[in-house]
């Protein structure tokens, strides 16, 4: 065999695995968003959530680029609540967030999409998982897959192909 077809067979072979872990990924439901995807989520929530990042409180207490209520941020952090509008500890948080509903999403067999994950953001996980939210939650949803499809179509303009 020449290097062209041991190149040739290498890149079949890891195509046909990459394939294979795909099915079982999917098989296994494990149909989650990868590191950019959930990086595009959380820029969407950013953007729909506090765009200006406004230091000032929401009608609930909430702060912060993801307006975190302090509840929610207890539950990923020991760093006073007042730091939420520190972008670096808010953005910690978001991650940690946006993780625990993937695992809460993952385990009640729904897609860990940008809606779904949004839904969860906005009005809770147990709530998306029993499919009761509200309509202004689903339009929330809606603003934020939306937008982190336009972020994905950007970032992969600028990429290439």
């Amino acid at each position: 065999m020449n290097t062209y077809t041991n190149t040739t067979t290498s890149t079949r072979q890891r195509k046909g695995g990459l394939l294979l872990l795909s099915v079982l990924c999917l098989c296994l439901g494990l149909n989650t968003l990868s590191a950019g995807e959930r990086w595009e989520t959380l820029q969407a929530i950013h953007w729909v959530e506090n765009p200006h990042d406004s230091p000032k409180a929401g009608p609930c207490g909430e702060l912060g680029a993801y307006q975190f209520r302090e509840n929610t941020w207890r539950m990923h952090t020991q760093v006073p609540f007042k730091l939420a509008i520190d972008r670096t500890h808010s953005d910690e948080v978001a991650v940690r967030h946006y993780e625990w509903i993937k695992r809460g999403l993952i385990r009640a067999g729904l897609p860990v999409t940008p809606y779904n994950v949004a839904l969860a953001w906005n009005d809770g996980l147990a709530a998306t998982i029993k499919g009761r939210v509200p309509a202004a939650t689903r339009n929330y949803a809606e603003r934020v897959n939306n937008l982190a499809t336009q972020i994905s179509q950007a970032r992969m303009a600028q990429d290439g192909p």
